[in-house]
């Protein structure tokens, strides 16, 4: 990787941008090891705090943003006050953690949900928040005003998804590390995956011809595979079956590892949950094994009707991945289950008697050992905030480009 001649005088800042707040971190670059990792600093702002949050807010119907994303945007009173708070996070984030290190150019990274606009600097489409076309610029407009300096302009912004692979490639402690072949599967407000294949990260905007994203899949039940590999969508399924509204569920501090507890304790609302959870997501690491051994077979159909069919030939057929990495709030919900005999078992459970049944050999081989799923293949990344620091790593990156 090449090098910023210095980072003594620049501070290096990675902003994960989510549905409910923001987090901003100092991110730390080792030149001796060439990785990086988070810093001591972080500063975290939530759109509810600011005055104006309008917390019923309804997204432009998303036909309606994808139409007006090669056009004119047409963003109405309500929605421009609501996107001007999300900005003002990012500026007040970004602000805070600058003043905290005096005389440095900042560098910055932000993953944010939603597409992108033309120059990337912007979102011109998203299903669960205002549209922000000018978002980088209005960031940098704020900074300017508090007379503080960037290093160079913001590159453009990132996804989560494609930042969480990269803090899994570069950090210290990432899990796509010294190996060729691994997948990523991070759950947190959404659903995040990432690859690593043939040694290099394979974006999955690049390979959308053969590998679909796990928010574009739904289940036999209908419901989206988000809703079971996010904790917001556990959440969610979990308000459904106990009847009880996510308002309410928050109030009380009910998120996933509360329902786990309640499900231990026969709780038949948290039960249902947590073995639809399990079901499906052994459903998606298998359809993640097969798809990329062997290509698509059609185990899940679209939310969207008319995406395009993915092809069964690709570059990667024959690949058996060396790790199946599960990060975020995901993570760390498979790994409290580990030793009870709820999720984690039924995850393990489900993909061998799915191996067991392609008849497949060299999968089988691969796959199991002495009839179980070799679970070691499983790991749980301890990387909690990958897309800041990924985003902090693009930054670099990018910068470097130049």
């Amino acid at each position: 990787m090449n090098t910023i001649s210095s980072l003594k005088n620049v501070i290096l800042i990675g902003i994960d941008g989510g549905a409910t707040k923001l987090s901003g971190w100092a991110v730390e670059f080792n030149q001796d090891t060439q990785l990086f990792r988070l810093g001591n600093l972080n500063i975290q702002k939530k759109y509810s705090d600011y005055h104006g949050y309008n917390e019923n807010f309804k997204p432009v119907d998303i036909k309606t943003q994808l139409k007006e994303m090669n056009a004119q945007i047409l963003i109405a009173r309500e929605e421009k006050v609501q996107a001007e708070i999300y900005m003002k996070a990012a500026a007040d984030v970004t602000v805070k953690l600058l003043q905290a290190n005096k005389n440095k150019k900042a560098l910055i990274g932000i993953g944010m949900p939603g597409l992108k606009t033309k120059d990337l600097r912007g979102i011109s489409a998203i299903a669960n928040g205002p549209r922000m076309p000018a978002y980088c610029d209005f960031l940098e407009d704020k900074i300017y005003e508090q007379r503080l300096e960037l290093l160079s302009p913001i590159a453009h912004l990132g996804s989560d998804a494609d930042y969480c692979g990269l803090g899994e490639e570069y950090s210290e402690n990432g899990l796509f590390r010294n190996i060729d072949n691994a997948y990523y599967l991070g759950g947190g407000t959404g659903v995040a995956d990432s690859l690593k294949l043939n040694g290099k990260l394979v974006r999955f905007d690049q390979a959308k011809h053969w590998i679909a994203k796990a928010w574009e899949m739904k289940c036999d039940n209908g419901n989206s595979l988000e809703q079971y590999a996010s904790a917001s969508g556990i959440q969610k399924i979990y308000s459904h079956y106990s009847k009880t509204s996510i308002q309410d569920l928050n109030r009380n501090q009910i998120f996933p590892m509360q329902i786990l507890e309640k499900a231990l304790k026969n709780d038949k609302a948290a039960c249902t949950t947590i073995n639809e959870v399990g079901k499906y997501i052994a459903e998606l690491i298998f359809e993640r094994i097969t798809t990329i051994y062997s290509g698509w077979s059609g185990i899940f159909s679209f939310l969207n009707p008319n995406r395009e069919m993915l092809a069964m030939e690709h570059e990667y057929r024959g690949i058996l991945l060396e790790r199946i990495i599960i990060g975020q709030r995901l993570g760390d919900l498979l790994l409290q289950s580990r030793g009870t005999e709820l999720l984690w078992p039924q995850i393990m459970e489900g993909l061998c008697e799915m191996i067991h049944t392609t008849g497949n050999e060299k999968l089988q081989e691969h796959y199991l050992r002495n009839g179980k799923f070799h679970e070691e293949i499983i790991q749980i990344s301890n990387l909690r905030e990958a897309p800041a620091l990924g985003a902090g790593i693009d930054a670099y990156i990018s910068h470097n480009k130049y």
